[in-house]
């Protein structure tokens, strides 16, 4: 039974070995048969259309803008510094940094005692120098009535030396007499003399008076200021900042003390480029005075305000490139002078421009336009300006023309394809979008090598970069700041 089973089993082998043999000979047969007898004539070639999102340029005015990064401060700022030295002995309630102090409030008191003394020995200077005024003054009185007595009597002396000439020339006069009137003439010109220097000296002495008390009133209001300065009042509403001092303390004359600033009178300064700054002036070659939005983005809410261009710097700054702009914030509510903020400068008005997005223009100028049998046709245009991601274009025959807005590098001149219209409406951009791994990088390189951004703010924004979806208005300024 063993030996027939096994018998079998390879008569079934060789029958399936045979089996396949005639199975693999009749499919070889086939495929020689094929080859044989296969046409070799290639078929027709298809042309390829490819499906391309297209929009109509349509001309109209539009309002550019510019976004620069800049700093908000304060157009009133006023450091408080201590006039002289001494020993602050009283401090407002408020004076610590963050206080908000009225106009005219005593901020610092300083020990006053030493001016004090001061100005009472002025005071007593000035006293004295009055009596001696008045004392000189008596004097040049004095001066004037001996001279005018020693006038008289030299005058009643020369008529008696006259009386006894002529008596002596009718022979009546002795010339003893004679020459005892000219001696008494003589000595009453010498008194004369005696007496006008005296007056002299007396008038001399009255300038030396109003001199000295001269000096003495300006070292009288010397006293009375440096007793003022003893106090510092707020010459303003504000807010003190870089507070330092406490009560007790001795300051020394010029240290800065504080600093007072006006929250209400903010402004932003803001650099931008030199070409930038061409199209922000007129026709006279003159700042115009542009709307502004400034904002500033914090957790959970953003912080805006508006405002007008008011000035730029009168130079472009030591080893900076660019212009320095400033403008003034009308209702900068939450804003405080350092703040670190996005500034929005609406351009003056351009018309008959083309908006489409960037991504229509390619490097030698061109766009795509979509042209008879619906092929591709190249447009040249111009230029006008680079908004975010979007494009103003100027050219001939662009009007009206349906432009391809989703270029890749398969499309060019004479390529037929299925055209899907956009409205202009519908390309909105999201309010977050995903970076790629190349862009993520690139942007925090950009961040990092930034010197005009504050660490706190570079730190902010690093943590934005790093999550999965990141603000398209962040990913639209740093875009911005990096084509310049």
């Amino acid at each position: 039974m063993r030996f027939l089973r096994q018998s079998l089993v390879g008569v079934f082998l060789a029958f399936m070995t045979l089996g396949l043999l005639f199975v693999a000979g009749h499919m070889i047969s086939g495929a020689i048969q094929d080859v044989l007898t296969r046409d070799t004539q290639a078929p027709a070639a298809r042309e390829r259309i490819f499906a391309v999102s297209v929009r109509t340029a349509q001309p109209e005015t539009v309002v550019p803008y510019l976004e620069a990064f800049g700093q908000v401060q304060s157009r009133r700022r006023l450091e408080l510094r201590a006039a002289l030295a001494g020993r602050v002995v009283a401090l407002a309630e408020d004076f610590e940094d963050g206080g908000t102090v009225t106009s005219g409030e005593l901020l610092v008191e300083l020990d006053p005692a030493d001016a004090q003394s001061a100005l009472d020995s002025a005071k007593s200077d000035l006293l004295d120098a009055q009596f001696e005024e008045r004392d000189a003054e008596r004097s040049l009185l004095l001066a004037q009535d001996e001279l005018r007595s020693a006038e008289a009597q030299a005058e009643l002396r020369e008529r008696a030396l006259q009386r006894q000439r002529d008596l002596q020339t009718r022979g009546v006069g002795a010339a003893a007499s004679v020459e005892e009137a000219e001696l008494a003439a003589t000595s009453a010109q010498q008194a004369v003399l005696s007496s006008r220097i005296a007056l002299a000296q007396a008038e001399s002495r009255v300038d030396q008076a109003t001199t000295l008390l001269s000096r003495a009133r300006i070292a009288l209001d010397g006293a009375e200021r440096d007793l003022e300065d003893m106090t510092i009042h707020a010459s303003f509403a504000g807010t003190l900042t870089g507070v330092t001092l406490v009560e007790g303390r001795l300051v020394s004359a010029n240290e800065k003390l504080a600093e007072l600033v006006d929250p209400n009178a903010l402004e932003v300064a803001f650099r931008v480029s030199t070409a930038q700054y061409v199209r922000l002036l007129d026709d006279t070659g003159a700042l115009i005075q542009a709307p502004v939005t400034v904002s500033l983005e914090v957790t959970g809410t953003d912080l805006t305000a508006t405002g007008l261009i008011s000035r730029d710097s009168g130079s472009a700054g030591e080893g900076q490139t660019g212009r320095l702009v400033f403008a003034r914030l009308d209702g900068a509510q939450g804003f405080k002078p350092g703040d670190f903020v996005t500034v929005t400068v609406e351009e003056q008005p351009l018309e008959n421009v083309v908006r489409l997005p960037s991504s229509v223009l390619d490097a030698t100028g061109n766009v795509l336009v979509l042209g008879k049998d619906d092929r591709l046709e190249p447009l040249p245009v111009q230029l006008v300006r680079r908004q975010g991601d979007e494009v103003l274009l100027r050219g001939e025959g662009l009007a009206g023309r349906e432009v391809v807005i989703g270029r890749t590098p398969l499309l060019g001149s004479g390529v037929r394809v299925r055209p899907l219209r956009v409205e202009a409406s519908a390309d909105v951009e999201p309010d977050m979008v995903e970076l790629t791994d190349e862009q993520r990088a690139r942007f925090v390189a950009q961040v990092e090598a930034s010197s005009h951004m504050p660490q706190a703010v570079k730190d902010r924004v690093l943590g934005q970069l790093r999550e999965a979806s990141v603000p398209a208005s962040l990913v639209r300024r740093l875009e911005t700041r990096a084509g310049g």
